[in-house]
């Protein structure tokens, strides 16, 4: 994900502005750039490709300094990865602008810009953005105006800041479906796509809401709303400090992942979503060539990763009715598969190196698909710069070894890749926008479930001295109830199994006796009446019973029926991403309670590079 950090001080920000580029690198970028009015009033730029060092380095030869500038972390999307496609992008030398988002309709817009005689120095959506509001500017003189002027022509989904020098002292922004952040400083002021870039300098914090403007100066700002009446915003304190434990006040780096859910499946979602419109384009320049092509899908994972994939063939074939295949990926090369013509191969990855995940994208491209995807958190991963397109999972950096967050991001990731898929087969535009809400909606709903910590831990108590557990599912309950299990075995060491519960009857009810708690996902979805009938096998064998219900199922706690209510109802394409987070809970609160290492399990290692 880009990365933006602005600054407006009474000392040079240079030096502000590099920092928070490198506490944002763990978004994934590369190139960087930096863009600054020096004394003279006079715009400075540095662009390079590769890491914030080699933005350092180009500094030695390219000096900039000034006290208001803006900075960026490019993932190429729009044009590949080169100097000239990096940010800041400059109107000659009257502004520049940086800019996270896809704008969908910058093909007429610089169309219409190179009539009006600009030539384009890029092949990206942002640089129509720096031209146009320079256009702007002919006639609507003040930067603020001008942005204004420029927004209300702009469709699709950004962030951006713009900096010009014959307003010196003075950077101007704007969100609109990317997160934006103001630190507030005394004499000084910041902006950033994440708080976390500007810790160094200040713990004060205006979270911009949907819409919202920004002037900045060195001695205030002010934020207005998109139709430019001015708005308050609440400025919070952050907890944390620049120097403060990776672990932010948590015990474990997973119970922190787990509570990072909510922000991450935000920054998953942000700039994919427009109106319940899935945009296409989060899947890079490829993308709207290839993906009216699809006619099937086959998706190859590992672990965590798999599971996520086996949600996404609910997404795929009952929303579009696209045939999708998932494999574990260790297996996938070694039958030889059929790969019909209009195949995408997807691979589903956290680190991007996963090493049978990596030789099974490699294989298949020997095999006559139609393009490869990659469902990935790290950009410059082996696995993304080897697929055809890629969708990020923004889920930042995780440390625990058993994958929490990363496996929430891949589903909401793969909700969007199902979404730009099907529209092309049966899912037509009424039903989009009712996903897109939904999917819009999970953060929330993540939030929610979240405060079910108690009772999880509750829960756990009962779990602690056992040695076997069950996990039931049906439907795309089931991979939910599969990572349920591994999530217990990885961290708590006791044996937990899986099954989807129309199998109870086939041979794991000889397994159930009251020393073996039963796990199940009870969503009030077109199979809950089948899943109330398996629940009534295992209390008929003495089984105990442990359910996260849907409030809609009138599911009621009885003698060795221990039932947890979600807070709300949660629609079927909602359900995996919501019921998941219980699951995490417990399984972390049995390991603490029987002392096991939760953030780095024994045997377990976070990246698997080797077959």
């Amino acid at each position: 994900m880009c990365g933006i950090v602005g600054a407006v001080a009474q000392r040079d920000v240079v030096p502000i502005l590099l920092e928070g580029l490198r506490r944002l690198e763990y978004r994934g970028y590369d190139s960087a750039g930096i863009a600054a009015v020096d004394e003279d009033a006079s715009l400075r730029s540095a662009r390079s490709v590769g890491k914030v060092a080699d933005l350092e380095s180009r500094l030695q030869t390219t000096p900039v300094a000034g006290h208001a500038g803006i900075a960026h972390t490019r993932w190429a999307t729009h044009g590949g990865v080169s100097e000239s496609n990096a940010h800041p992008h400059l109107s000659g030398n009257r502004l520049a602008v940086v800019h996270n988002g896809i704008i969908e309709n910058y093909e007429t817009l610089r169309t219409e810009l190179e009539g009006l005689g600009y030539s384009f120095l890029s092949q990206t959506d942002t640089e129509v953005i720096a031209h146009l509001i320079d256009h702007c500017r002919k006639t609507v003189p003040d930067l603020f105006d001008a942005m204004q002027a420029a927004l209300a022509r702009l469709e699709g989904a950004y962030a951006v800041a713009i900096l010009a020098p014959d307003e010196p002292g003075r950077v101007v922004a704007a969100r609109s479906g990317s997160p934006l952040v103001l630190g507030v400083g005394i004499g000084e002021h910041f902006i950033a796509s994440d708080a976390a870039a500007l810790l160094p300098v200040t713990r004060n914090f205006v979270f911009l809401e949907e819409g919202d403007r920004l002037d900045v100066r060195e001695d205030a700002f002010h934020i207005f709303d998109p139709d430019g009446d001015a708005v308050e915003r609440k400025v919070q304190e952050s907890s944390l400090s620049a120097d403060a434990a990776d672990k932010g006040g948590y015990r474990h780096y997973m119970l922190k992942e787990i509570y990072e859910q909510p922000a991450a499946l935000g920054n998953t979602l942000s700039e994919r979503l427009f109106r319940g419109h899935a945009l296409e384009a989060c899947l890079g320049s490829k993308a709207a060539d290839l993906l009216p092509r699809v006619r099937q899908v086959h998706i190859v994972a590992c672990g965590t990763s798999y599971h996520a994939g086996l949600v996404a063939r609910y997404y795929l074939e009952q929303g579009g009715g696209v045939p999708t295949t998932v494999e574990v990926a260790s297996e996938y090369r070694y039958r030889n598969p059929v790969v019909p013509p209009g195949t995408l191969f997807v691979a589903i990855s956290q680190s991007g190196e996963t090493a049978d995940t990596l030789a099974a994208l490699r294989y298949a491209q020997q095999n006559g698909y139609l393009a490869s995807a990659a469902i990935c958190n790290v950009p410059e991963s082996s696995l993304v710069r080897e697929s055809d397109m890629a969708l990020m999972t923004r889920a930042g950096p995780e440390i625990g070894v058993a994958s929490t967050k990363a496996f929430t991001t891949q589903l909401a990731a793969l909700c969007l890749l199902g979404m730009v898929i099907s529209r092309h087969h049966r899912l037509d535009a009424r039903m989009e926008r009712i996903y897109g809400r939904q999917l819009s909606q999970t953060p929330r709903l993540v939030e929610k479930a979240l405060a079910l910590d108690a009772a999880m831990a509750h829960w756990a108590e009962a779990f602690a001295d056992k040695h076997h557990a069950l996990f039931l599912g049906r439907g795309p309950s089931y991979p939910v109830a599969l990572e349920g299990a591994l999530k217990l075995k990885e961290i708590s060491y006791i044996h937990a199994e899986a099954y989807a519960a129309g199998e109870l009857k086939h041979g794991p009810l000889a397994l159930v006796d009251a020393d073996m708690p039963v796990v199940a996902v009870a969503p009030n979805d077109l199979l809950i009446e089948k899943l109330k009938s398996n629940l009534q096998e295992v209390r008929a064998r003495g089984g105990q019973l442990y359910v996260l219900a849907d409030p809609n199922t009138r599911i009621e706690p009885e003698e060795g029926l221990n039932v947890v209510t979600m807070p709300e109802h949660i629609e079927a394409l909602q359900a995996p991403l919501v019921y998941t987070v219980p699951l995490q809970l417990l399984a972390y609160h049995v390991a603490v309670a029987r002392g096991t290492d939760v953030d780095q399990p024994r045997n377990l290692a976070k990246s698997v590079t080797v077959e």
